[in-house]
This record gives structure tokens, sequence and C-alpha cells, in this order.
């Protein structure tokens, strides 16, 4: 019984301190963490750090078709903002050649009325200047047989014998000044 309380009393003092510091454990806890650690090892050289370098491949393939996608667009926008001002830039130059278009057409129009009316103007203004003259004439005439008519009765009032034709002379002579 000494034995088995001596047993006892052995079994308690090494079952009162950690497992781990026993030393009669030690050989079977380095042969189990070397297995953890290989199986560690193992999984994530062949199973997690693959998928974690494969994530880490796309992403860096994904930013950079990204970014060379970007710079694509970046240069479609430029060259579209380049097409766009050249293109507003001959609408601009065309409105200003129709504008120029329309101004020299109406010049063009203002210039041929003006002509026609300066030729109407002008034919107006032969006219009645002939016709002016012809008043004129006319009037002289009326104004030279009303004195003719005038002379002869005077001279006939007066008693004296005119012929015709010596009031003619004198009226005329008198008209020329």
């Amino acid at each position: 019984m000494a034995t088995e309380a001596h047993e006892a009393a052995a079994a308690a003092t090494h079952a009162v301190g950690m497992p781990q510091l026993d030393i009669s454990t030690w050989a079977n806890q380095i042969f189990w963490l070397l297995v953890a650690l290989v199986v560690i090892y193992f999984v994530l050289s062949r199973v997690a750090l693959p998928r974690i370098g494969a994530v880490l491949a796309e992403r860096s393939g994904t930013i950079t078709n990204d970014l060379a996608a970007a710079e694509e667009l970046k240069q479609k926008a430029v060259a579209a903002e380049k097409a766009y001002n050249d293109a507003l830039a001959k609408a601009r130059a065309e409105a200003a050649k129709i504008v120029a278009q329309a101004k020299a057409e109406i010049q063009a129009d203002l210039d041929i009325a003006t002509a026609k009316a300066d030729a109407e103007i002008a034919a107006k203004a032969a006219q009645s200047e002939a016709r002016i003259g012809e008043i004129r004439a006319g009037a002289l005439e009326s104004v030279t047989e009303v004195a003719k008519d005038t002379a002869l009765e005077l001279v006939s009032v007066l008693g004296g014998q005119v012929d015709a034709e010596t009031v003619s002379a004198a009226v005329a002579a008198r008209l020329k000044g």
C-alpha cells in the first residue's frame, strides 16, 4: 500500500502542474507540433496561398486593365473634344461664310434696286424736264400770241395802222431781251 500511496502522491504532483512542462510528454508534443506545422504548411502552400496569389494577380490584372481602359477612354475623350471643337470651328466658319454671302447677296440686290431706282428717277426727271420744256415752249408761244394780240389791239385802239408782221417782229425782239 505504501507503493500505491507513493504512486498516488506522485500522480497528484504530476497532475497539478502544466502538462506542457512535463518532460516525459515533450517528444510526443514535438512530434504532433511538427505534424501540425507540416499539415498547415501543405494546406497553405497548396490551397490557400495559390488562391490568395490568384486573387491578388487577378486584382492586379484588373487594376492594370482598368487603368489602361481609363487612359484609352481619356484619349478618346480628348480626341472627341478636339473633334467637337474642330466641328464647332467649322460650323462657325460656315455660318460666317453664309452670313457674308447673304450680306453680299443683299448688297447686290440693294445695288440693283438702287440702280433701277436711280434709272427710274433719271427717266422721270428727263420726262419732267421734257414736259417742263414743252410747258415753257407752250407758255412762250402763248405769251407771244397774247403779246401780239394785245399789241395789235392797242395800236388799233390808239388809231394806228400796223400790220401783223411788224407787230410780230417787235414782240419777238422784245422777248429776246
